[in-house]
């Protein structure tokens, strides 16, 4: 019998979540890209959903990051990996902040002439 503890990813809890280091997980501009997409989704994204100009470790490394900085959660259904924002945690905590960074994203991608 094979357990499940093993498919369980480690997410800080909301009283955990620091500014630094949720400013830290948006400073980079792919994880940027994947909290854009992810906010934008209707529901939770599997990763390979994304199309990122980096190599697979690289971007496993880059989910790790934002959903060890309370960013995102990730959770297995069957082998997909599926991700969502922590939206609610992060309003709760700083309220406007992710509103304000993927305005800002938004308005900077629309500038540079980028999707």
């Amino acid at each position: 019998m094979t357990s499940n503890a093993a498919r369980v990813l480690a997410h800080p809890s909301r009283e955990e979540i620091r500014v630094e280091g949720v400013l830290h997980a948006l400073s980079d501009p792919v994880r940027l890209r994947i909290v854009r997409q992810l906010a934008d989704a209707d529901d939770e994204q599997a990763c390979s959903r994304f199309d990122l100009p980096v190599s697979k470790s690289t971007t496993t490394h880059h989910f790790r990051v934002l959903r060890e900085n309370g960013v995102i959660t990730q959770f297995y259904r069957g082998t997909a990996k599926l991700s969502c924002v922590r939206a609610d945690d992060l309003d709760a905590l700083f309220p406007g902040l992710l509103d304000s960074v993927l305005g800002g994203a938004a308005l900077q991608a629309e500038r540079l002439g980028e999707g």
